[in-house]
C-alpha cells in the first residue's frame, strides 16, 4: 500500500481524540507484526490506553500466537499504535455473538475476526494511524488476493465497544461498521458494570440473519439478473406444472 513501508518481525477500542497537529506523516510509519520482544512495551501502552488490566497470558499470546493478527505501527523504532484481532471459528463464538451471521454460515469452515484492541499513542491520534491499521486488517482478510491460512473464509469482523465511547463508535461507523446489538452490563470496570455495543463489518459475502424483506429482495435480484422477474416466475410455474402432470 502506498504511504507507508511494510516489514515483518520474527474487547476495548481506542478513544480517538483531536490533536492540533500530526506528529508524523504516514509515509514515515512502518508496519510489522508483534513479536515476543514487544511484550513489555505493549503492556505499558495498553495500561495507558485501556481501563482494564489484561493478564500476562494475554500479552504472551498476542505477541507470539499465530491465532492473533497483531499488527504494530512503528515510528522512530517506537510502537505508536497497534491492532489485535483474533481469527476464530464462528461455531466457537459466545452465545451473545452467534447472531452476527446468518445461520447459513453455521459451518466449521466459517471464520470470524474479533477486534480485541485498537489503540494509538495520544500524541499521534487523528493522524490516520488507526485507519491505516484497520484497513490493513480488512485488506488482509478480504482483499482481492486470497491470504492463507484464512483464504476468504472470514465472513465478519466484529468488536465490542462501551456505549459511552462516542469517539470510537463514530470512528467505526464512518468505516461502515454496523451496529448489531446492545449488551447490557457487558463490561466490569473498577467494580462497576458498563453497557456495550456490538459492531460488525461483513466481508467475503457474509451477512446478518435475513428477514422476509431480505429474502424477497434476494430472489428478485436473482430473477432480474436472469432476464426479468416474469420469465423467472413463469419458468418456475412451468416446472411445477410439468412435475404435477407426470405424477
Amino acid at each position: 500500500m502506498a504511504g507507508f513501508s511494510w516489514y515483518l518481525s520474527e474487547g476495548f477500542q481506542v478513544i480517538i481524540e483531536k490533536s492540533k497537529e500530526a506528529k508524523c506523516s504516514l509515509k514515515d510509519v512502518q508496519l510489522r507484526f508483534l513479536c515476543p520482544d514487544d511484550l513489555e512495551e505493549v503492556r505499558s501502552l495498553c495500561r495507558d490506553w485501556f481501563p482494564i488490566e489484561y493478564p500476562q497470558s494475554w500479552y504472551e499470546d498476542i505477541t507470539s500466537s499465530e491465532r492473533f493478527f497483531a499488527l504494530a505501527a512503528v515510528h522512530k523504532s517506537q510502537i505508536i499504535g497497534l491492532i489485535v484481532a483474533e481469527i476464530k471459528p464462528y461455531l466457537k463464538l459466545n452465545a451473545e455473538d452467534r447472531g452476527i451471521l446468518s445461520r447459513w454460515f453455521a459451518s466449521k469452515d466459517t471464520l470470524v475476526a474479533y477486534i480485541l484492541s485498537l489503540g494509538v499513542v495520544r500524541s499521534y491520534r487523528r493522524s490516520g494511524v488507526a485507519t491505516m491499521l484497520l484497513d490493513v486488517l480488512i485488506n488482509h482478510l478480504a482483499g482481492p488476493v486470497s491470504q492463507p491460512p484464512h483464504e476468504h473464509r472470514v465472513k465478519a469482523i466484529f468488536l465490542h465497544v462501551l456505549t459511552t465511547n462516542n469517539e470510537a463508535i463514530l470512528f467505526y461507523e464512518k468505516r461502515r461498521f454496523r451496529l448489531h446489538s446492545f449488551l447490557p452490563y457487558y463490561y466490569s470496570i473498577n467494580g462497576r458494570c458498563k453497557d456495550g455495543f456490538t459492531y460488525v463489518y461483513y466481508v467475503n459475502g457474509g451477512h446478518a440473519p435475513w428477514g422476509l424483506y431480505d429474502y424477497v429482495k434476494h430472489v428478485a435480484r436473482i430473477a432480474w439478473r436472469g432476464g426479468g422477474l416474469y420469465p423467472w416466475l413463469w419458468g418456475k410455474l412451468r416446472t411445477a406444472l410439468t412435475i404435477a402432470w407426470h405424477r
